[in-house]
């Protein structure tokens, strides 16, 4: 028994030693993995959403595969605006003046809140609507200035939108098309909107709403100036994520829908037509890769998107007592049943 409570006491003895050890390892480590994390550089990431969507996620796995490790050798500074716009500048202030080495912001509200707050910070903007048009770049070849990034060229595709609706509906003859008036965007969307109305004869309804709980309200005016068919401004899907509703309100009121939105068709609307998304979120990241390295904004070339995609929900279509064409339903990319 003595024998036994021997070998008990230096087992004990030892495991005392060793924890002491990885304690003292630890105490050791701790200040410099600190310190690690705090000269590492730290961005801000700046969107209306209230947490990541696929493509703010698209975004971050590609830092990962760039080599960056929040906490370790990235920081980011999270800023989700959960649809109230109003929250964009400040919280754009907010990162300024926790002096980020750079502003990643997601859609052109956020852009605009950015560039509003500091003309010295980069910015990569992560899918504006219309980079020149919104007033935020000169140029695509050379931005100048402290944005870069990737734009989108959602609103010169309204044409393209109106073709297939027309070619849904050949006696479509009045169109509406639902905008958001906080966005600098909108008035983009509406005129190139309106202008590939007026090419196509069809009278054009701009139904324009300032607030997203007035979204009902909105499907009411479409109903009574009967318009025959709807566009959806991309930011109600994207940004607010609203596009189950938007496209259930649609169902309801028998209206076929078509937007630029990602997800628009997945949650219910008839159709989408655009950019894929994805690749331009991950190709932001290489954006923020080469301005933590050393590159100047004004010198990285604005990306746009190369590959489009062309979406129907035949499930809608059939609630609304619609018969996509053959033709139709061969071109597009993806037939939701």
């Amino acid at each position: 028994m003595e024998h036994l409570a021997i070998i008990k006491y230096k087992h004990a003895v030892r495991k005392l030693i060793l924890a002491g050890l990885g304690f003292f390892v630890l105490t050791w480590m701790h200040p410099a993995e600190a310190e690690q994390r705090k000269d590492a550089p730290r961005i801000g990431l700046l969107a209306l959403l209230a947490a990541p969507s696929p493509l703010e996620e698209a975004f971050l796995q590609e830092l990962r595969d760039l080599g960056y490790v929040e906490g370790r050798n990235l920081n980011i500074e999270y800023r989700w605006a959960a649809s109230k716009t109003e929250r964009l500048s400040a919280f754009a202030e907010e990162l300024v003046k926790l002096k980020v080495d750079l502003i990643a912001a997601r859609a052109t509200p956020a852009v605009a809140a950015a560039k509003k707050a500091t003309s010295t910070i980069p910015i990569v903007m992560l899918g504006a609507a219309d980079a020149i048009g919104s007033g935020f770049i000169s140029s695509l070849a050379h931005p100048d200035g402290n944005i870069t990034g990737t734009t989108n060229i959602m609103p010169e595709l309204s044409g393209k939108r109106l073709e297939l609706l027309r070619e849904i509906l050949p006696n479509l003859s009045r169109v509406a098309f639902l905008a958001y008036s906080i966005d600098p965007a909108h008035k983009l969307f509406l005129k190139q909107a309106e202008d590939a109305a007026r090419d196509f004869h069809i009278r054009f309804q701009p139904v324009i709403i300032g607030n997203t709980t007035e979204i009902d309200g909105a499907f009411a005016a479409i109903a009574k100036e009967r318009a025959g068919a709807l566009i959806v401004q991309p930011l109600f899907i994207t940004s607010f994520g609203l596009g189950k509703k938007i496209a259930a309100l649609a169902v309801q009121n028998r209206v076929p829908t078509v937007s630029d939105g990602s997800g628009f068709a997945e949650s219910g609307g008839l159709m989408f037509y655009g950019p894929d998304q994805a690749p331009l979120f991950r190709q932001a990241a290489t954006y923020v890769d080469k301005i933590l390295k050393g590159a100047k904004p004004g010198d990285l070339p604005v990306a746009q998107p190369t590959k489009f995609q062309f979406l129907i929900n035949m499930n809608t279509a059939k609630q609304i007592g619609l018969t996509i064409p053959p033709n139709v339903l061969a071109r597009a990319d993806r037939v939701i049943r």
